[in-house]
């Protein structure tokens, strides 16, 4: 299938979604506020992974994301709809074609991963803090991974990525991350969910 077919499926995915939650989400409303989201980071960084695990789904059998995925992540003070966008080379071009509407951006990177894939993931996330439609948003970066041997932690990612110069002035969220320990993860998600609302409420944000 070509790269122009897949786009197009993508995007009416998308149309059928937003027109899902339209027609068929009405009622009283929520209890819990949502906010929309959008999840980056190269193949490998285990973001589907880190997902179905917080929608109580494990990970057997997830494979890379191809296109994108949404899923509702619920929390005791709000429900996340994440929009995960796959990190395949000729995925990444389009990140930008999904950015609209997003309030808040969760970036995972591989933290154990090589040189090479590291440089590119820290290309990606400069991009991303740069980008017009999220450079204003908050942003919760996951250093995935660091149950394995080679795991880099996240104080030499915060140098190594200079997030300090970077994103002075942003409001963002470095962490560490793996599937093995859920309740960090969740915690992670949770003080993203605070700074979005000190976006609706207008307050400083909170790191």
């Amino acid at each position: 299938m070509s790269e122009h077919m897949q786009l197009s499926l993508a995007l009416c995915r998308i149309g059928f979604y937003t027109c899902f939650r339209a027609l068929c989400c009405k009622g009283p409303p929520p209890s819990r506020p949502e906010y929309d989201v959008v999840c980056i980071g190269l193949t490998g960084a285990g973001k589907s992974s880190l997902l179905a695990w917080l929608c109580n789904e494990g990970s057997h059998g997830i494979g890379p994301t191809t296109g994108f995925s949404i899923k509702a992540v619920p929390f005791p003070n709000a429900i996340l709809n994440v929009k995960e966008l796959g990190g395949a080379e000729n995925i990444k071009k389009y990140w930008s074609r999904y950015y609209q509407g997003s309030q808040g951006v969760v970036f995972v990177l591989d933290s154990a991963s090589s040189d090479e894939e590291l440089e590119s993931a820290r290309n990606e996330l400069h991009s991303a803090l740069q980008h017009p439609q999220l450079c204003t948003l908050p942003f919760l970066i996951l250093a995935n991974h660091q149950d394995k041997p080679a795991a880099r932690p996240p104080n030499q990612i915060k140098k190594y990525f200079e997030l300090e110069p970077l994103a002075r002035g942003k409001r963002w969220i470095l962490e560490g991350s793996t599937t093995n320990n859920m309740v960090a993860v969740k915690e992670n998600f949770i003080q993203l969910i605070r700074l979005l609302e000190d976006t609706d409420t207008g307050l400083p944000a909170r790191i």
